[in-house]
């Protein structure tokens, strides 16, 4: 049976690709699914070396190349990424394959197939010029909006929005002004659009700008609630899981 580990930050993106994998070669088990650097830094340095990894190349808390600097991952590792296909299609032949979000069967099947005769080899050279890839790809990250007001579309540029929250179905941007623009994407394209170093997604409802954020508090539960510099409908609340995560990012 070929054991597989999944990096990924977002809860509902890995139990798609759980699904998609029990789909795709039933005898493959799930041994974790790691949400953070720290989180797989600690998994990987207490467990076997799976047969296969797939990771996130973004996590909340950094880019997921970080971990291959503080552990020695020899499997073959099949990165995601929501970044479009021209930036990685060098990789295509090489023992490290990619998987575009969103996943589809077709080629998750692809990668699975690639993967079951490979033997677990150093990797590093290989991580070294994926990661050089997706630094040009940095470069893409949104820097304005198109959004609607009245008869127009006006750009709205991402630094002067301090928050961007799912309101009643719709999906609303708030700038420090505290005037709400609506957007015609959901958070999961938004956060992927984003830069990371600049906004986070706290949770299911709520995409925060980092120089909007004033303090954190306590919660209960071991959780923590975000207080940014403009008003809130609603507390934004930071699960046990996360907490390490956004204080990692508060402090890039």
């Amino acid at each position: 049976m070929m054991k597989a580990v999944i990096v990924e930050d977002e809860i509902f993106a890995a139990q798609a690709l759980q699904a998609l994998i029990r789909e795709a070669d039933a005898s493959i088990e799930v041994l974790a699914v790691l949400q953070s650097i720290d989180e797989s830094v600690e998994w990987f340095r207490s467990h076997p070396v799976p047969d296969l990894v797939f990771m996130d190349i973004h996590l909340a808390d950094g880019s997921s190349f970080a971990i291959f600097e503080e552990v020695n991952i020899t499997c073959p590792v099949i990165f995601t990424t929501a970044y479009d296909e021209y930036a990685l299609k060098a990789f295509e032949v090489n023992s490290i394959d990619y998987l575009l979000k969103p996943i589809n069967q077709k080629d998750l099947e692809r990668a699975i197939s690639k993967y079951k005769n490979l033997t677990a080899g150093d990797n590093t050279e290989l991580i070294n010029k994926l990661m050089a890839s997706i630094k040009i790809g940095e470069r893409t990250y949104k820097s304005y909006f198109l959004v609607p007001e009245k008869d127009k579309l006006i750009p709205l540029a991402t630094a002067d929005v301090a928050y961007i929250c799912v309101d009643a179905k719709m999906v609303k941007a708030v700038s420090y002004a505290n005037r709400t623009y609506y957007l015609d994407q959901s958070l999961d394209e938004l956060a992927a659009q984003l830069n990371p170093a600049d906004f986070y997604r706290a949770n299911r409802q709520y995409i925060i700008a980092r120089k909007a954020v004033k303090d954190l508090s306590l919660w209960f539960g071991s959780k923590m609630v975000v207080n940014l510099s403009v008003p809130l409908p609603e507390r934004i609340v930071i699960s046990k899981a996360k907490v390490s995560e956004v204080k990692r990012w508060m402090a890039m």
